[in-house]
């Protein structure tokens, strides 16, 4: 099976990109074909421009948008790995959103409302924050976050939300929990994407 990860961390030793490492080699012991989009990596172009507005409405799709939807159009499933600044998404995958999530390729308005162009995909999301958990569980943060992201951006497209890891107080644990959130990693990626099950 196809997997494409999206991920979004501007530094080559964050611990972002161990969790990547970690769903990586997970997937691919499972026998899963993995794709990695580092979008800072890539130069990301991430605003939606009116020059690519207005190519998209005339068929003309820019080249950077069409070869992620070429990504996109391929994978079985999709997982999203990147730290959460101000409560959201960085601007870099704010921006993949926005410019390859497009009207006409991801979604499209129907005589019954909108059309999901995307079924047919699982989603998978791992983010991490500063914030302890359990305050973010407390204020409402973690379920505002999920509903933005699983519901907002891949159910509105039709990728199905299969799960949605939060790591918080990064920064501020040992070692050891930081080795127990990775081990989860791998576990939640072989629970979730078993080739036999997709």
């Amino acid at each position: 099976m196809k997997h494409l990860i999206v991920f979004a961390h501007p530094n080559e030793d964050s611990y972002n990109r161990a969790i990547l490492n970690s769903a990586v080699q997970s997937l691919k012991a499972e026998g899963h074909e993995v794709t990695v989009r580092d979008l800072y990596a890539l130069k990301f172009q991430p605003v939606l421009t009116p020059e690519d507005t207005a190519a998209m409405r005339a068929g003309q799709t820019p080249e950077d948008i069409l070869t992620e939807q070429k990504y996109l159009t391929e994978a079985d499933a999709v997982t999203f790995i990147y730290p959460i600044w101000w409560t959201g998404l960085p601007a870099i995958l704010k921006g993949y959103v926005d410019r390859v999530f497009a009207y006409g390729y991801a979604y499209a308005y129907g005589e019954t409302g909108i059309d999901k162009l995307l079924t047919g995909k699982k989603g998978f999301i791992i983010n991490t924050h500063g914030t302890p958990s359990e305050i973010y569980d407390q204020i409402g943060m973690t379920a505002g976050m999920k509903i933005t992201s699983d519901t907002g951006i891949f159910d509105f497209v039709g990728i199905e939300s299969v799960g949605h890891l939060f790591f918080g107080s990064i920064g501020q644990i040992g070692e050891a929990e930081l080795k127990a959130n990775l081990q989860q990693v791998e576990q939640t990626v072989k629970r979730y994407f078993r080739v036999n099950e997709l």
